[in-house]
């Protein structure tokens, strides 16, 4: 079921993978947030969203490239598909490698859907803000690296919602993969400022302002381990993190390999 975060703005949280997708409802036509991991899917939501409205889906944002949030965009083909203006270039290089990704993610019954999926890059980016009118502002906004290079933020201002993707993790650890460990905690305070009555993460549930700054407390001491293996500190692999062992240890390696890159 849908669940409604403020005037007109919706979301759905899926069983497959805890994810979020949203829901603003416009004058004459739908902006959702998100499209899913597959074309099946993507085609659910669709048949779901007619449960909420008879309008049809004219915008899309992807709130960052990775599959579980932009596999399912050639099923809305006749929509404006917005996304950061690093969102193109890896949806279209990176494609083989996250389809191997969702295979180890997601149930064997679904791999075939993986690799049949058609993908479709944003066709409408930007590169600091942007906004898209439905017959009502929706914000975009990107504030540096994070989760990935091009992680943005999607207000709906006129309901003071927020949904943030995956610069916030509720219900799990982060995923520190493609991610930039030492600067996720300043990126993620500055999206922060003037923070919404309701965020939306990327999965979980919703979450306040305590929580988030809680989990920006958590990214500094990431950071710090992270900027101490990074140089050659071997030792910093060994000290006890905010999170499991395996997730420190996807975040330490992933800023040394982006050591002297940045």
């Amino acid at each position: 079921m849908f669940d409604q975060v403020g005037e007109g703005v919706f979301r759905r949280r899926y069983e497959s993978l805890d994810l979020n997708v949203g829901v603003v409802l416009g004058e004459d036509g739908v902006l959702i947030i998100d499209t899913r991991s597959t074309h099946q899917e993507a085609q659910e939501l669709i048949d779901d969203l007619r449960t909420l409205t008879p309008m049809s889906v004219r915008w899309v944002v992807n709130t960052h490239w990775h599959w579980d949030h932009a596999f399912g965009n050639s099923l809305f083909a006749d929509a404006e598909i917005w996304g950061h203006d690093l969102c193109v270039p890896a949806l279209e290089t990176l494609g083989d490698r996250m389809k191997r990704d969702a295979r180890r993610w997601m149930p064997p019954e679904t791999h075939d859907e993986i690799d049949a999926v058609e993908i479709v890059a944003p066709d409408h980016t930007f590169s600091e803000k942007a906004t898209v009118a439905i017959g009502r502002e929706v914000a975009l906004t990107y504030h540096g690296l994070a989760h990935t290079d091009a992680d943005i933020v999607v207000r709906v201002p006129d309901a003071d919602v927020a949904f943030f993707g995956d610069m916030i993790e509720e219900g799990a650890p982060p995923n520190f993969g493609d991610s930039h460990p030492q600067l996720w905690p300043a990126t993620l305070r500055d999206a922060s400022r003037d923070f919404p009555q309701t965020a939306v993460p990327g999965h979980g549930d919703v979450v306040d302002e305590s929580f988030v700054l809680a989990q920006i407390e958590e990214l500094d001491a990431v950071a710090e381990l992270a900027s101490a293996y990074a140089s050659g500190e071997d030792s910093a692999l060994t000290k006890t993190g905010p999170y499991p062992v395996e997730v420190m240890a996807s975040a330490l390696g992933r800023a040394r390999s982006l050591h002297g890159l940045l």
